[in-house]
């Protein structure tokens, strides 16, 4: 399997993972949070579910995003993330969201999977990583969807 292939299977596979786990949230713990500044699964699932978009584009534009104004790009992305309030609208993004990565890693030549990508701010990203970042992204949110289901005692391990 080359890397496109596997970038794309990676994707729906963490994807799923992702979905299974936060479908195991119980309705009166989606907004809970361990402390105040503590994110809330819901946001968590939203953050995660919105990024499969971002990276998508990151793919198809061969560029990472300009972030002229970090506070501003964080009061944007942290509105976004806050506006999403149910599960179907979770699953909803994030589905849009992994098929769009898909179609993005499709358009790949193998020669610009050997590029790197200039963030503008001196530092770089292989085309490799960007292209498994989706599926990375996800595995490590599902992470913390799992740490707040052990805060109510959920010690239940969700294989399916």
């Amino acid at each position: 399997m080359d890397l496109i292939e596997f970038s794309k299977q990676s994707a729906v596979s963490s994807m799923e993972m992702f979905l299974r786990n936060f479908s195991h949230v119980p309705d009166d713990r989606l907004h809970w949070t361990p402390s105040q500044t503590a994110k809330s699964a819901i946001r968590i699932a939203a953050h995660t579910a919105l990024y499969a978009r971002r990276f998508a584009q990151m793919i198809r534009d061969r560029r990472l995003p300009a972030i002229e104004n970090l506070g501003d790009w964080l009061a944007e992305r942290d509105a976004e993330e806050v506006a999403v309030t149910t599960r179907e609208e979770v699953e909803r993004l994030f589905r849009e969201g992994t098929a769009d990565v898909w179609a993005a890693l499709e358009t790949l030549t193998p020669e610009e999977i050997g590029t790197s990508l200039d963030s503008g701010q001196g530092w770089s990203m292989p085309m490799s990583h960007l292209m498994g970042l989706p599926s990375l992204h996800a595995a490590l949110h599902t992470g913390q969807i799992d740490f707040l289901q052990t805060c109510w005692d959920d010690q239940h391990v969700y294989v399916g």
